[in-house]
C-alpha cells in the first residue's frame, strides 16, 4: 500500500511512532494484531482501545493525539518533558477548527425486497442534533458531516451508537466504507435513505456493496444512487 492510500488517521498517528521502531514493529510492541493494524491503515476506524495501546507504547496519550488532530496546541503542563521530542519541532496549528455537524439518523427498515436483510438508514439532512470536534483532515471540507450509527449491520468494523465522520468530496475507491445516498422517491422526498456499507465493485450499471452483519453483498443500480460519500472513520 502506498503512502497516498493510507487513511488520514493513520498518517496522523505515524507522527507519534517511536523513531527506533518500524510501523509494524510499533504495532507488535503495542500488542496490536496485524489484521487490526492493516484494517486501521486502510479504513481509518481504530477502536479507542487500539489507539490507547499504540499511544502508550509511544509514551503518549489520546489527549495529545486528539490535540494534534483538532489543530490545538496542548498546554505545556499536559505534555511530559522528553516524551515527544523538541516542542519547537511540533507542527501544531493553534487555530481552532469549526465543529462538525452531527445529523439525525434512524433505522429505516430493509433495502430492496422483503427479507433482503440489508439495513437501511434514514438521514434527516436538515436536522442538526449536535456539533462534534472536527478532525484536522476535514479542515478544508466545509460540507463534511457526522452520523450516528443506529444499526449493527457494519459490526465489527463500526460499533453501533458511535459517530462516523464523512467526507463528501473525497474520491472513493474499492474497499472504502461509504454512505450511499439513494435517490428520493415519492415517499422519501425530504429525507432520502442511505446505505452505510463497504464499496466492493463498480460497473457501468451499478455499484456492489457489502455489509458485515449479516454478511451480505448486493448491487445497487446507478439510477438509484444520488451520491457516494467516503467515511473517514469513527470519531473518538
Amino acid at each position: 500500500m502506498s503512502a497516498d492510500e493510507d487513511c488520514a488517521i493513520y498518517r496522523d498517528l505515524m507522527r507519534f511512532k517511536p523513531e527506533e521502531l518500524t510501523a509494524n514493529g510499533w504495532a507488535v510492541k503495542a500488542g496490536v494484531s496485524r489484521t487490526v493494524w492493516a484494517d486501521m491503515r486502510r479504513h481509518g476506524n481504530p477502536s479507542r482501545r487500539t489507539l490507547e495501546k499504540l499511544l502508550a507504547a509511544a509514551r503518549s496519550s489520546l489527549a495529545e493525539f486528539e490535540a494534534l488532530r483538532l489543530g490545538q496546541e496542548p498546554r505545556p503542563s499536559e505534555v511530559p518533558a522528553g516524551l515527544l521530542g523538541d516542542q519547537k519541532s511540533w507542527d501544531w496549528n493553534p487555530a481552532r477548527l469549526p465543529n462538525l455537524p452531527l445529523l439525525a439518523t434512524s433505522l429505516a427498515g430493509e433495502w430492496g425486497e422483503p427479507g433482503s436483510r440489508v439495513e437501511l438508514t434514514e438521514v434527516r439532512w436538515n436536522e442538526l442534533i449536535d456539533r462534534l470536534p472536527r478532525p484536522s483532515s476535514l479542515a478544508a471540507v466545509g460540507d463534511a458531516y457526522a452520523l450516528t450509527l443506529v444499526g449493527d449491520s457494519m459490526w465489527p468494523r463500526f460499533r453501533p451508537g458511535r459517530q462516523i465522520a464523512v467526507n463528501p468530496r473525497s474520491p472513493v475507491v474499492i474497499g472504502d466504507d461509504v454512505v450511499v445516498r439513494l435517490r428520493p422517491t415519492a415517499s422519501s422526498a425530504e429525507s432520502p435513505s442511505v446505505l452505510i456499507k463497504e464499496l466492493v465493485k463498480r460497473t457501468n450499471a451499478g455499484i456492489e456493496l457489502r455489509q458485515f452483519n449479516p454478511d451480505v453483498q448486493f448491487t445497487v443500480a446507478l439510477t438509484d444512487v444520488e451520491a457516494i460519500h467516503k467515511i473517514i472513520g469513527e470519531l473518538i
